[in-house]
Protein backbone atom coordinates (compact mmCIF):
# COMPACT_ATOMS: atom_id res chain seq x y z
CA UNK A 1 0.00 0.00 0.00
CA UNK A 2 1.55 3.30 -0.63
CA UNK A 3 1.13 6.57 1.22
CA UNK A 4 -0.14 9.89 -1.14
CA UNK A 5 2.38 12.82 -0.47
CA UNK A 6 -0.42 14.99 -1.09
CA UNK A 7 1.55 17.46 -3.55
CA UNK A 8 4.07 17.68 -0.55
CA UNK A 9 7.14 16.09 -2.42
CA UNK A 10 10.15 17.70 -1.36
CA UNK A 11 12.66 16.59 1.26
CA UNK A 12 15.91 18.90 1.83
CA UNK A 13 19.19 17.44 3.07
CA UNK A 14 21.51 19.33 5.53
CA UNK A 15 24.57 19.50 6.32
CA UNK A 16 25.88 18.31 3.39
CA UNK A 17 28.66 19.30 1.37
CA UNK A 18 29.70 18.23 -2.16
CA UNK A 19 32.93 17.94 -4.08
CA UNK A 20 32.22 16.89 -7.54
CA UNK A 21 29.56 14.62 -6.65
CA UNK A 22 27.33 13.04 -9.40
CA UNK A 23 23.66 14.40 -9.09
CA UNK A 24 21.72 11.90 -10.85
CA UNK A 25 23.63 8.88 -8.82
CA UNK A 26 22.56 11.14 -5.44
CA UNK A 27 18.54 11.27 -6.60
CA UNK A 28 18.65 7.65 -7.62
CA UNK A 29 20.08 6.60 -3.98
CA UNK A 30 17.19 8.16 -2.28
CA UNK A 31 14.87 6.96 -5.17
CA UNK A 32 16.24 3.46 -4.07
CA UNK A 33 15.67 4.29 -0.40
CA UNK A 34 12.65 5.46 -0.88
CA UNK A 35 11.52 1.71 -2.95
CA UNK A 36 10.89 3.62 -6.28
CA UNK A 37 12.11 3.64 -9.52
CA UNK A 38 15.50 5.05 -10.97
CA UNK A 39 14.31 8.70 -12.45
CA UNK A 40 11.24 9.47 -9.98
CA UNK A 41 13.09 11.56 -7.93
CA UNK A 42 15.38 14.65 -8.91
CA UNK A 43 17.64 16.94 -7.46
CA UNK A 44 16.25 20.41 -7.38
CA UNK A 45 18.57 22.99 -5.40
CA UNK A 46 22.06 23.00 -4.33
CA UNK A 47 23.34 25.06 -1.66
CA UNK A 48 26.26 25.25 0.42
CA UNK A 49 25.13 23.31 2.69
CA UNK A 50 21.85 21.91 2.34
CA UNK A 51 20.64 19.58 -1.00
CA UNK A 52 16.96 20.11 -1.73
CA UNK A 53 15.23 16.56 -3.61
CA UNK A 54 11.82 16.24 -5.56
CA UNK A 55 9.86 12.85 -5.11
CA UNK A 56 8.30 12.74 -8.85
CA UNK A 57 5.62 10.33 -7.49
CA UNK A 58 2.23 11.29 -5.67
CA UNK A 59 2.67 7.83 -4.21
CA UNK A 60 5.30 6.36 -2.26
CA UNK A 61 5.18 2.86 -0.70
CA UNK A 62 5.02 2.88 3.28
CA UNK A 63 7.78 0.85 3.76
CA UNK A 64 9.89 3.50 1.81
CA UNK A 65 8.95 6.66 3.97
CA UNK A 66 9.04 4.93 7.78
CA UNK A 67 12.26 5.76 9.78
CA UNK A 68 14.49 5.86 6.74
CA UNK A 69 16.47 9.38 7.38
CA UNK A 70 19.81 6.90 8.36
CA UNK A 71 19.36 4.85 5.46
CA UNK A 72 18.91 7.46 2.87
CA UNK A 73 21.76 9.55 4.92
CA UNK A 74 23.80 6.35 4.74
CA UNK A 75 23.25 5.77 1.14
CA UNK A 76 24.15 9.07 -0.06
CA UNK A 77 27.68 9.24 2.51
CA UNK A 78 28.68 6.29 0.24
CA UNK A 79 28.82 8.19 -3.11
CA UNK A 80 32.02 9.73 -4.06
CA UNK A 81 32.26 13.41 -3.39
CA UNK A 82 29.28 13.75 -0.97
CA UNK A 83 30.33 14.57 3.20
CA UNK A 84 28.14 14.40 5.64
CA UNK A 85 28.49 14.55 9.15
CA UNK A 86 27.02 13.40 12.62
CA UNK A 87 24.95 17.02 12.29
CA UNK A 88 23.84 16.06 9.16
CA UNK A 89 19.88 15.27 9.11
CA UNK A 90 16.59 15.47 6.66
CA UNK A 91 13.91 17.63 6.77
CA UNK A 92 10.35 17.25 4.64
CA UNK A 93 6.80 18.24 5.38
CA UNK A 94 3.34 16.33 5.13
CA UNK A 95 4.06 12.69 4.79
CA UNK A 96 7.20 12.88 3.84
CA UNK A 97 8.88 13.77 7.29
CA UNK A 98 7.58 10.69 8.85
CA UNK A 99 11.15 9.58 7.00
CA UNK A 100 12.65 10.80 10.06
CA UNK A 101 9.96 9.22 12.72
CA UNK A 102 11.38 7.00 14.89
CA UNK A 103 8.99 4.87 16.63
CA UNK A 104 8.27 1.29 17.94
CA UNK A 105 4.94 0.43 16.22
CA UNK A 106 5.74 2.06 12.68
CA UNK A 107 2.71 -0.84 11.08
CA UNK A 108 0.60 1.14 13.61
CA UNK A 109 1.39 4.58 12.56
CA UNK A 110 1.16 4.09 9.43
CA UNK A 111 -2.19 2.55 9.03
CA UNK A 112 -2.96 6.36 10.94
CA UNK A 113 -1.26 7.95 8.52
CA UNK A 114 -3.47 6.40 5.78
CA UNK A 115 -6.72 7.33 7.95
CA UNK A 116 -5.40 10.74 7.83
CA UNK A 117 -4.40 10.92 4.74
CA UNK A 118 -7.56 9.73 3.22
CA UNK A 119 -9.94 11.48 5.37
CA UNK A 120 -7.96 15.24 3.81
CA UNK A 121 -8.51 13.86 0.36
CA UNK A 122 -12.05 14.01 1.06
CA UNK A 123 -11.84 16.84 3.13
CA UNK A 124 -9.93 19.08 -0.15
CA UNK A 125 -12.67 17.03 -2.21
CA UNK A 126 -15.61 18.57 -0.47
CA UNK A 127 -13.78 22.58 -0.89
CA UNK A 128 -14.95 24.50 -3.63
CA UNK A 129 -14.22 27.68 -4.82
CA UNK A 130 -16.34 29.32 -7.95
CA UNK A 131 -14.72 31.95 -10.44
CA UNK A 132 -16.88 34.39 -12.40
CA UNK A 133 -14.58 36.10 -15.32
CA UNK A 134 -14.95 38.98 -17.15
CA UNK A 135 -15.57 43.01 -16.82
CA UNK A 136 -19.36 43.08 -17.34
CA UNK A 137 -19.34 41.78 -13.75
CA UNK A 138 -16.64 43.48 -12.51
CA UNK A 139 -17.91 47.02 -13.37
CA UNK A 140 -21.39 45.78 -12.29
CA UNK A 141 -23.15 46.09 -15.77
CA UNK A 142 -24.38 42.92 -15.30
CA UNK A 143 -25.83 40.37 -12.77
CA UNK A 144 -23.54 37.68 -11.63
CA UNK A 145 -26.29 34.31 -11.68
CA UNK A 146 -24.27 31.57 -12.06
CA UNK A 147 -22.01 32.02 -8.74
CA UNK A 148 -25.36 31.59 -6.75
CA UNK A 149 -26.66 29.01 -8.48
CA UNK A 150 -23.92 26.88 -8.29
CA UNK A 151 -22.99 27.69 -5.31
CA UNK A 152 -26.81 26.97 -4.13
CA UNK A 153 -25.93 23.75 -5.75
CA UNK A 154 -23.00 22.16 -4.51
CA UNK A 155 -23.65 23.26 -0.61
CA UNK A 156 -27.10 21.16 -0.88
CA UNK A 157 -24.81 18.14 -2.05
CA UNK A 158 -22.04 18.56 1.31
CA UNK A 159 -19.40 21.14 -0.69
CA UNK A 160 -17.88 23.96 1.41
CA UNK A 161 -18.10 26.95 -1.04
CA UNK A 162 -16.34 29.98 -1.34
CA UNK A 163 -16.39 32.42 -3.69
CA UNK A 164 -13.63 33.91 -5.82
CA UNK A 165 -12.70 37.17 -7.01
CA UNK A 166 -14.04 38.03 -10.77
CA UNK A 167 -11.31 36.98 -13.09
CA UNK A 168 -9.72 39.47 -15.01
CA UNK A 169 -10.01 38.62 -19.31
CA UNK A 170 -6.06 38.38 -19.20
CA UNK A 171 -4.90 34.62 -19.06
CA UNK A 172 -1.89 35.79 -16.44
CA UNK A 173 -4.64 36.59 -13.98
CA UNK A 174 -6.54 33.32 -14.94
CA UNK A 175 -3.60 31.71 -14.20
CA UNK A 176 -2.70 33.39 -11.25
CA UNK A 177 -5.75 32.96 -9.55
CA UNK A 178 -6.44 29.32 -10.33
CA UNK A 179 -2.59 28.59 -8.99
CA UNK A 180 -3.83 30.67 -5.94
CA UNK A 181 -6.85 28.38 -5.02
CA UNK A 182 -4.87 25.18 -5.99
CA UNK A 183 -2.13 26.00 -3.11
CA UNK A 184 -5.61 26.79 -0.62
CA UNK A 185 -6.31 23.01 -1.06
CA UNK A 186 -9.89 23.50 -3.07
CA UNK A 187 -10.33 20.14 -4.57
CA UNK A 188 -12.94 22.04 -6.84
CA UNK A 189 -12.36 25.21 -8.82
CA UNK A 190 -14.55 26.31 -11.26
CA UNK A 191 -14.65 29.39 -13.60
CA UNK A 192 -17.59 30.61 -15.56
CA UNK A 193 -17.37 32.33 -18.95
CA UNK A 194 -14.17 33.21 -20.60
CA UNK A 195 -14.28 30.06 -22.83
CA UNK A 196 -15.26 31.63 -26.16
CA UNK A 197 -13.23 32.10 -29.15
CA UNK A 198 -12.58 35.79 -28.79
CA UNK A 199 -9.13 37.46 -27.91
CA UNK A 200 -10.20 38.35 -24.09
CA UNK A 201 -11.13 34.44 -23.83
CA UNK A 202 -9.13 32.66 -21.46
CA UNK A 203 -10.53 30.26 -19.15
CA UNK A 204 -9.20 27.45 -20.92
CA UNK A 205 -5.77 28.44 -21.10
CA UNK A 206 -5.38 28.94 -17.40
CA UNK A 207 -6.20 25.68 -16.77
CA UNK A 208 -4.41 24.78 -19.73
CA UNK A 209 -1.21 26.77 -17.96
CA UNK A 210 -1.76 24.58 -14.30
CA UNK A 211 -2.52 21.04 -16.41
CA UNK A 212 -1.21 20.92 -19.73
CA UNK A 213 -2.68 17.53 -19.95
CA UNK A 214 -6.51 19.14 -19.68
CA UNK A 215 -9.09 17.83 -21.22
CA UNK A 216 -10.67 20.63 -23.53
CA UNK A 217 -13.48 19.26 -26.33
CA UNK A 218 -15.01 21.77 -28.52
CA UNK A 219 -18.86 22.81 -27.58
CA UNK A 220 -18.73 24.65 -31.23
CA UNK A 221 -16.26 25.25 -34.01
CA UNK A 222 -15.84 28.38 -36.01
CA UNK A 223 -13.96 30.00 -38.99
CA UNK A 224 -10.70 30.78 -37.00
CA UNK A 225 -10.37 34.82 -37.71
CA UNK A 226 -14.64 35.69 -38.73
CA UNK A 227 -15.55 38.62 -37.09
CA UNK A 228 -14.62 38.69 -33.33
CA UNK A 229 -13.52 34.87 -33.71
CA UNK A 230 -9.77 34.73 -33.05
CA UNK A 231 -10.09 31.01 -32.06
CA UNK A 232 -11.30 28.62 -34.02
CA UNK A 233 -14.15 27.54 -31.97
CA UNK A 234 -15.53 27.74 -28.23
CA UNK A 235 -14.37 24.73 -25.99
CA UNK A 236 -14.78 23.66 -22.23
CA UNK A 237 -12.00 22.91 -20.26
CA UNK A 238 -11.38 19.98 -17.34
CA UNK A 239 -8.18 19.68 -15.71
CA UNK A 240 -6.26 17.98 -12.91
CA UNK A 241 -3.55 18.91 -10.03
CA UNK A 242 -3.39 16.09 -7.27
CA UNK A 243 -6.65 15.84 -5.49
CA UNK A 244 -7.70 19.24 -6.88
CA UNK A 245 -10.65 19.52 -10.47
CA UNK A 246 -10.65 22.19 -12.32
CA UNK A 247 -13.76 22.90 -14.81
CA UNK A 248 -13.93 25.66 -16.78
CA UNK A 249 -17.68 26.44 -17.65
CA UNK A 250 -19.10 28.97 -19.87
CA UNK A 251 -20.82 32.10 -19.37
CA UNK A 252 -24.59 32.13 -20.62
CA UNK A 253 -26.60 31.09 -17.60
CA UNK A 254 -28.82 29.01 -19.26
CA UNK A 255 -25.78 27.21 -20.19
CA UNK A 256 -24.53 26.62 -16.87
CA UNK A 257 -27.83 25.54 -15.62
CA UNK A 258 -27.78 23.16 -18.52
CA UNK A 259 -24.27 21.91 -17.92
CA UNK A 260 -24.76 21.41 -14.01
CA UNK A 261 -26.37 18.19 -13.70
CA UNK A 262 -23.82 16.47 -15.70
CA UNK A 263 -20.86 18.14 -13.64
CA UNK A 264 -22.72 17.19 -10.18
CA UNK A 265 -23.38 13.18 -11.63
CA UNK A 266 -19.67 13.69 -12.38
CA UNK A 267 -18.40 14.72 -9.33
CA UNK A 268 -20.41 12.40 -7.84
CA UNK A 269 -19.52 9.05 -9.85
CA UNK A 270 -15.97 10.27 -9.92
CA UNK A 271 -15.26 10.85 -13.44
CA UNK A 272 -11.98 11.12 -15.03
CA UNK A 273 -11.42 14.67 -16.28
CA UNK A 274 -11.75 13.72 -19.72
CA UNK A 275 -14.89 11.83 -19.37
CA UNK A 276 -16.12 14.81 -17.59
CA UNK A 277 -15.33 16.93 -20.06
CA UNK A 278 -16.30 14.99 -22.82
CA UNK A 279 -19.82 14.59 -21.65
CA UNK A 280 -20.45 18.51 -20.50
CA UNK A 281 -18.75 19.50 -24.17
CA UNK A 282 -22.11 17.36 -25.67
CA UNK A 283 -24.94 18.18 -23.72
CA UNK A 284 -23.97 22.20 -23.97
CA UNK A 285 -23.08 21.38 -27.70
CA UNK A 286 -26.97 20.27 -28.24
CA UNK A 287 -27.59 23.04 -26.36
CA UNK A 288 -26.01 25.39 -28.53
CA UNK A 289 -28.02 23.48 -31.73
CA UNK A 290 -31.73 24.01 -30.02
CA UNK A 291 -30.71 27.57 -29.72
CA UNK A 292 -29.44 27.47 -33.70
CA UNK A 293 -26.22 28.64 -32.68
CA UNK A 294 -24.18 25.57 -33.96
CA UNK A 295 -22.89 27.70 -37.13
CA UNK A 296 -20.18 30.75 -36.78
CA UNK A 297 -22.33 33.05 -34.82
CA UNK A 298 -22.07 36.48 -32.84
CA UNK A 299 -23.93 36.46 -29.47
CA UNK A 300 -24.40 39.35 -27.01
CA UNK A 301 -21.02 40.34 -25.16
CA UNK A 302 -23.02 41.18 -22.06
CA UNK A 303 -25.23 37.99 -22.42
CA UNK A 304 -22.00 35.77 -22.42
CA UNK A 305 -21.18 36.46 -18.74
CA UNK A 306 -24.34 35.36 -17.57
Amino acid sequence: MGLNLLEKTELWVNEITLENANLSDMADVVAEQLGLEKGKVLVVDVRPRHITFDVLEKDVPQAGIMGKEQAILSALSALPGVHLTEDSYIHSNGILGLICAGVEDPAGVLDRVSHMTQEIQEKVARRAIVFPTGFELRQGLIQDTNTPFLQDGLERRGYHVAVGEIMEDDVEDVAEKLDDALSRGFGLIITTGGVGAEDKDHSVEGICRMDPTAATPYIVKFQQGTGRHVKDGVRIGVGRVGPSLMVALPGPHDEVVCAAPILFQGLEEKWDKGTLADRLAAVLADKWRQKGMGQPHHHNHAQEKG
